[in-house]
């Protein structure tokens, strides 16, 4: 496959956490080639009959970078979820990073 953008600046260290049930918390750091200016984009899709849908609570870092995820009212299902981190800056292309996770093995 072809990945546009800058080597060394998809985000690192993906994890996701669940708590008590229906809480989940997914973090990351951000490349460690990405420009000072990159913010990044959680998108996840419980499975593949659901919609795509972006965080709507980031954590963020001291420079209000979005650093990691927290999903409330997560069900777990049996299917893999999708997560897409991806990043904009206004000086490079940033590579987007995606994996499927177990979310009933974390």
């Amino acid at each position: 496959p072809v990945f546009a953008g800058m080597n060394g600046s998809a985000i690192e260290n993906f994890s996701c956490v669940i708590y008590n049930i229906f809480l989940m918390n997914c973090t990351w750091q951000a490349g460690r080639d990405a420009p000072a200016d990159t913010q990044y984009f959680l998108y996840w899709q419980k499975s593949r009959d659901e919609e795509e849908m972006e965080c709507e609570l980031y954590i963020k870092d001291e420079n209000f970078r979005n650093m990691g995820c927290i999903f409330q009212n997560v069900s777990i299902g049996t299917e893999k979820a999708y997560f897409l981190v991806n990043g904009s800056s206004k000086d490079s292309l940033i590579q987007f990073y995606d994996e499927y996770i177990d979310l009933y093995k974390i």
